[in-house]
């Protein structure tokens, strides 16, 4: 009885997750994400063509913190194989990137292959696959060609089949080695900030149908590039595919806001997802009756929702093999009051459905303002998933924090434990079916409107040197000992042994910036060891 007080006294006093070992099942698999252009840098290398982002920063420096452009971003143009080694020594399983459409079809079309583009990507998934570590491949993290910008983007229905060509040269040339596909990332987030707001790329503003319009025509780009792969190259491959959606958790404000916040959890997660994964498909019904109602007020005969077909229902169906889940933050909902209405700018409030969007009471921030964290959201909002949609396959394929850029990043780790013991609550308690998860970011990158102010990296990229040299923090040996060890638990939580295979993963860093080293591995059994033996 006393050993059974003493326990339970432990677990009181420190987190469950020092005192139990959270472990993931064998086929768990962990890995890391990038896109094309926050990374790679080479903007206009080796026959690229320009693309929307590349125009903006160009033209509007001023949009950007420190008028930061993504030109050379982290040069992993050049230093792939750094970027590989680096992948290697956390023993990830999988790696996320994206193609840049314009670096294998600078015109946007595919009368024109850049052989030096597909070759780009062909050596980094060989050097990928010679390391063990799966590349996952997101085939559109917004960097459209600006050829088809100027042809008017998502708002042309044509893009459907644009976005079907680009996806078939993708696939032709590197089918054979990839198992598994995501066709457009964060659709919500190009079509409501870059055809909304206008404060991405491509820096439209319009309100009323352009958003709308983009969403509908990125889903049917993406059931036109499911369909494609499901037919032509399938049969013969077996990969899988899906697209990666922004998911933000929506809290009732106070508790009379839950029939409000039902509607923002539609609005936030089920326009794409209802389409793909219900059974009747379509937008949720939910949603086409709230626009009806606010298009007839503001003076329209129609919704501003532009309808799907029978057809079109059909067409976008069952797109999926998973769920792809990007999960950053969570916001609570009210009604708004007169006049407090904005436009859908950093999750200040949802116009269209006459609310207003605050941080819940106990978040807290890393340096991005927009973004409060509320680890119980990952699972809360996973749980709805299930409801809505049943036992379905969920890969979370972003998860991260930003910080300043300290290298010892003890927050980030926190960030990281906190959220995967959701994830492990999720997978145990509410037996939903998650098989994988990525950190973003696998190294600081180019943050879009922060420019390089804020970091996501478990590796620090010093973008003030010009060799953009990689260093591990302290994040990087938390994650590297999450991967080895599968589990939630001390030994790669405790500080002291945190410090003492840290030091020597930056020490082997210096050394040689092409690796970090044999040697890591053993400054982590060694650690172990002394922890077994001394504490």
């Amino acid at each position: 009885m006393f050993r059974l007080n003493t326990v339970i006294s432990l677990c009181v006093l420190c987190r469950v997750s020092l005192c139990i070992n959270l472990k993931f099942p064998p086929l768990f698999q962990f890995g890391a994400a990038t896109s094309s252009y926050q990374i790679e840098g080479g903007w206009d290398a080796d026959g690229k063509g320009e693309n929307v982002w590349d125009r903006l920063v160009h033209s509007k420096p001023e949009l950007f913190s420190g008028n930061a452009t993504g030109d050379v971003a982290a040069n992993s143009f050049h230093k792939w194989r750094e970027d590989v080694k680096i992948a290697a020594e956390l023993g990830l399983q999988f790696y996320r990137f994206s193609i840049s459409w314009a670096r294998i079809l600078p015109t946007g079309f595919p009368n024109k292959i850049n052989k030096a583009g597909a070759k780009y990507y062909s050596d980094l998934i060989d050097a990928l696959l010679d390391e063990g570590i799966a590349p996952f491949i997101t085939l559109y993290h917004w960097d459209l060609p600006v050829k088809i910008q100027d042809l008017g983007g998502w708002t042309n229905p044509l893009i459907v089949n644009w976005f079907g060509d680009y996806a078939r040269v993708v696939y032709s040339l590197y089918a054979d080695r990839i198992k598994t596909w995501l066709t457009i990332n964060e659709a919500i987030i190009i079509c409501d900030y870059g055809y909304n707001s206008g404060v991405f790329a491509p820096n439209v503003k319009e309100q009323i149908f352009a958003p709308n319009l983009c969403n509908k025509h990125a889903l049917l780009a993406h059931a036109k590039a499911y369909r494609i792969y499901d037919t032509e190259f399938r049969p013969k491959f077996n990969g899988r595919i899906s697209l990666a959606n922004n998911l933000i958790w929506i809290e009732p404000r106070t508790p009379k806001d839950e029939e409000l916040a039902k509607l923002g959890r539609e609005y936030m997660a089920g326009r794409f997802a209802h389409a793909i994964f219900s059974k009747n498909g379509g937008w949720p019904p939910s949603i086409e009756k709230v626009m009806l109602k606010n298009s007839l007020a503001q003076g329209f005969t129609h919704s501003r929702l532009p309808a799907f077909t029978e057809e079109e229902k059909e067409f976008i169906k069952g797109t999926a093999d998973f769920l792809a889940m990007n999960y950053y933050t969570t916001y609570t909902i009210r009604p708004g009051k007169k006049g407090e209405i904005t436009e859908f700018l950093f999750l200040k409030s949802l116009p269209d459905l006459d609310a207003v969007l605050e941080p819940p009471p106990n978040s807290y921030y890393g340096v991005s303002r927009v973004m409060p964290i509320y680890p119980q959201g990952i699972r809360r909002q996973m749980v709805w998933l299930k409801k809505h949609y049943g036992d379905i396959d969920i890969v979370i394929t972003e998860n991260g924090y930003s910080s300043s850029g300290q290298l010892d990043d003890y927050n980030r780790i926190d960030y990281y434990e906190k959220h995967l013991e959701q994830v492990h609550l999720a997978m145990e308690v509410d037996k939903i079916n998650i098989t994988g998860y990525a950190v973003w970011s696998l190294i600081d990158n180019f943050e879009w409107l922060d420019g390089y102010s804020t970091k996501f990296g478990i590796y620090d990229v010093d973008f003030k040197d010009p060799d953009r040299r990689r260093t591990p923090r302290a994040s990087a040996h938390f994650y590297a000992c999450l991967i080895k060890t599968r589990a939630l638990n001390n030994t790669c939580l405790n500080k002291d042994l945190l410090a003492d295979s840290l030091s020597a993963m930056r020490r082997n860093s210096r050394n040689n910036a092409e690796t970090f080293g044999s040697g890591v591995y053993f400054v982590l059994i060694l650690s172990l060891v002394k922890f077994i033996l001394f504490y």
